[in-house]
C-alpha cells in the first residue's frame, strides 16, 4: 500500500502557477470573433433563440385562444345556470301564487261557514226571544 506523502509549500505554489498558465495559454488560444467557426456558433445560436421566441409566440397565442374558449364557455354556462335559476323561480313564484290563492279561498269558505252559522244562531235566538215575550197560552199577566 502506498504511503500518502503530503505536499509542501513549493509544490502547491508550483501547481497553482502552472494552471494559471494554463489558463492564460487557452484564453490566448481563443479564436478571434472574425473566425468562421465562432461566426457558425454566434449564427446557430441567434437561429436556435428566434426559434424560442417563435415558439414561446405560438404558445402564447394558444394559450390566448384557450383562455377565450374558457370564458366563452364560462359564461355560457353561466347564462344558461341564470336561464335556469330565473325559471326556477318563476315555478316557484307561481306555486306561492298559487298556494296563497288555495289559502284565500280557503279562508274566503271559512268565513262564509262562520257568517252562515252566524246567520242562524241569530234566527234561532231572535225566534226565542220572541217566544219569551210573549205569554204562554192560558197564562194571564198581573
Amino acid at each position: 500500500m502506498a504511503i500518502y506523502r503530503e505536499k509542501d509549500i513549493f509544490e502547491r505554489r508550483n501547481a497553482a502557477n502552472e494552471a494559471k498558465k494554463a489558463l492564460l495559454e487557452r484564453f490566448k488560444a481563443r479564436p478571434a470573433d472574425d473566425d468562421p467557426a465562432v461566426l457558425a456558433r454566434k449564427a446557430e445560436r441567434q437561429a436556435i433563440l428566434e426559434a424560442r421566441a417563435i415558439r414561446e409566440a405560438e404558445k402564447a397565442k394558444l394559450k390566448q385562444e384557450r383562455l377565450a374558449r374558457e370564458a366563452a364557455e364560462r359564461a355560457a354556462r353561466e347564462a344558461a345556470e341564470e336561464a335556469a335559476r330565473l325559471a326556477a323561480e318563476e315555478i316557484a313564484q307561481a306555486e306561492a301564487k298559487r298556494k296563497e290563492a288555495e289559502e284565500n279561498e280557503r279562508i274566503a269558505r271559512l268565513l262564509a261557514d262562520e257568517a252562515a252559522r252566524k246567520a242562524k244562531r241569530d234566527a234561532r235566538y231572535a225566534a226565542r226571544k220572541q217566544r219569551v215575550g210573549r205569554a204562554p197560552p192560558g197564562f194571564t199577566a198581573r
